[in-house]
């Protein structure tokens, strides 16, 4: 198991996640990443809901062309 503060934990699969109302949860995967902030949409399944939204960066203007 590894544990990014910034992100989900990755767990080596297969995974059963027991839920809050008592439903089981499975997945195959060789590797599963749990989501931990729970905003994932696809809960308890991370979807990199956590990471931040930024827009790149505009880029410089060309001075050549002045």
């Amino acid at each position: 198991m590894s544990v990014d503060p910034q992100g989900p934990v990755l767990v080596e699969g297969p995974v059963e996640i027991l839920l809050d109302d008592g439903t089981t949860v499975r997945s195959d995967r060789f590797m599963v990443a749990v989501c931990t902030c729970r905003r994932s949409r696809t809960y308890p399944w991370c979807d990199t809901s956590h990471r931040r939204r930024e827009r790149p960066a505009s880029p410089a203007p060309d001075d050549r062309n002045a």
